[in-house]
Parts: structure tokens; C-alpha cells; sequence
């Protein structure tokens, strides 16, 4: 999978450089590229954004960059294409895991200051998506979430189909709770039946300590 994100602070994106997402960039299971998109502005001081009409506080991100950025990394229009910010669908594990089975291209914009002139939205298609119900400084941290969840599932970055087949979220329930050693620590033990060696016991007692997700209203 190619992912593209689109940005005005590519130096954010260091933490997608680590851990398991570093590891599957390195073996190339998955493509992560961090593009400055004001790389593309056509003016001569390389300005990116302007004041909204009808007035309004800070500054909107204008359309030419955006537009001439997307078409030098699509140019066939084949790849799925988001925008980050408060107002699009919740982003959930269902709509990750749809990312990772139907799109091989996956091209992902951070909004910033006040906005992107929606103009270029529209022409684009892009779909936008939000991490919750918050205002952030802008989409690059939902970016990254987004990033994380979707490459993830991509075939050969976890080790193994259990890793993520049976943790929070995956199945629509919360993750049971989990111990190592010691067996005892600070006079709280361990359940029993985790020791016990019984392992039909232990996936009975996994499975009646998961709790499904509350979505709220």
C-alpha cells in the first residue's frame, strides 16, 4: 500500500519512522510518503493560503496547491482521497480495516489554520473523515492516526493474523484484561485460571472479559 500525506509540517511525521511502522516501511510492505504541498503554490513567495470572503478570522489554505499537488501524485485519479479535519465521519476500526482491503493508494490531507477553500475539496473527492469530536491545531497528528490504523492491517506488518484479530476494537469489543510477571504484585494476584494451564478454561475466561464497545449516543 502507497500512502500519501499531505502537509505543511512534514517534520511532525518523525514518529511514523518507528516501531512497527518504520520496520514495515524499511521491508517496503508499506510506502509512506510525507509531502510539503507548498512545494507546489504557484507563487512566487511559495503562500499557501489567504482571508476568507465574507470575512472571518485567520486564514484559509487555497486551492492551487492543493489541486496541482494531488494531480502530480494521482494524475489517473485512482487513489482513495481524505481530508482530515472536526466536521467528516468518525473514524473507526470498520472504516480501517475498509481502507486496508479496497485501496492500494491512499492520499491523505492535514487541514491547517482555518481551513481548506472547499472548492478544491469537491474537485478532488475528497472524503472527509475525523478522529472525534474535538478541534486539534490541525490534521496531521489524525493523519498519523489514520496512517497507524490503516497500515497495520496491511498483509505482513503485524507477525501473525492473532495479533490484531483479537485486540480492542477488532470485533467489536473491548480487550479482556492482561498479566505477566510477577505472579504477584503488591498483594494483587494474577487470575487462577490464567495459570492453571487449561486452555479452554482460559479462552472461556478471555472471552467473558471482553467487553463490547459502548459508542455512546
Amino acid at each position: 500500500m502507497r500512502l500519501d500525506i499531505l502537509t505543511l509540517f512534514p517534520e511532525m511525521f518523525t514518529p511514523l519512522e518507528s516501531s512497527i511502522i518504520g520496520r514495515a516501511r524499511e521491508k517496503k510492505l508499506i510506502e509512506i510518503n510525507v509531502v510539503n504541498f507548498r512545494d507546489y503554490s504557484a507563487d512566487k513567495h511559495k503562500k499557501v493560503d489567504d482571508k476568507p470572503f465574507g470575512g472571518g478570522d485567520g486564514m484559509l489554505l487555497t486551492c492551487q496547491p492543493i489541486y496541482d499537488c494531488v494531480q502530480a501524485l494521482d494524475p489517473e485519479n485512482k487513489a482513495k482521497r481524505i481530508y482530515m479535519c472536526p466536521k467528516g465521519k468518525i473514524f473507526n476500526e470498520q472504516i480501517a480495516k475498509n481502507l486496508a482491503s479496497e485501496f492500494d493508494h491512499i492520499i491523505i490531507l492535514c487541514g491547517h489554520y482555518e481551513g481548506v477553500d472547499e472548492r478544491v475539496l469537491t474537485i478532488c473527492g475528497f472524503e472527509k473523515l475525523s478522529i472525534g469530536e474535538f478541534v486539534l491545531t490541525g490534521g496531521e497528528i489524525p493523519a498519523m492516526v489514520v496512517v497507524d490504523a490503516v497500515a497495520r492491517l496491511c498483509d505482513g506488518v503485524l507477525s501473525r493474523e492473532s495479533c490484531f484479530e483479537n485486540e480492542s476494537f477488532y470485533n467489536g469489543y473491548l480487550e479482556y484484561p492482561q498479566y505477566t510477571r510477577p505472579q504477584e504484585f503488591m498483594g494483587l494476584k494474577v487470575p487462577n485460571v490464567l495459570v492453571s494451564g487449561n486452555h479452554a478454561q482460559i479462552e472461556k475466561w478471555k472471552k467473558e472479559n471482553m467487553v463490547k464497545v459502548d459508542k455512546g449516543s
